[in-house]
């Protein structure tokens, strides 16, 4: 089990570093490179969606949305390009770093989510 899980990660890395090289890749179409963009920043973003000590729902966007969006992603890129930029990323590997753009328009919508919250519930409480 926890050498599937591990092939799986690895895998994932390997698709993520491709996505990175389709969305800088000018013969990527402009649909397929804005999805690309807003996968590979969430996945390098380091605060998620759904924090992770959110009991069940934290590990959803891990385990759902992130490998629905690399998926849906390779299916918007042409399948000749996707083969060519696999390749160049099996033969040198790069290390991406961390999105702390992404990061930051996380947060601001979670503090935009949690004042909106606390203002209905001041208004409902009769603040």
């Amino acid at each position: 089990m926890v050498k599937r899980l591990k092939h799986f990660a690895r895998k994932m890395q390997q698709q993520l570093q491709v996505l990175y090289l389709a969305s800088r890749d000018p013969r990527t179409p402009l649909l397929a490179k804005l999805l690309l963009i807003a996968v590979v920043a969430y996945a390098l973003s380091p605060i998620d969606l759904i924090p992770d000590f959110i009991p069940l729902l934290g590990y959803l966007d891990d385990l759902l949305l992130l490998p629905l969006g690399i998926w849906l992603a390779i299916k918007l890129v042409p399948p000749d390009l996707w083969l060519e930029l696999r390749a160049r990323a099996e033969a040198e590997p790069l290390s991406l770093p961390k999105n702390f753009r992404a990061s930051a328009v996380i947060a601001i919508l979670w503090i935009a989510a949690l004042t909106a919250v606390a203002y209905w519930l001041w208004k409902g409480l009769g603040g």
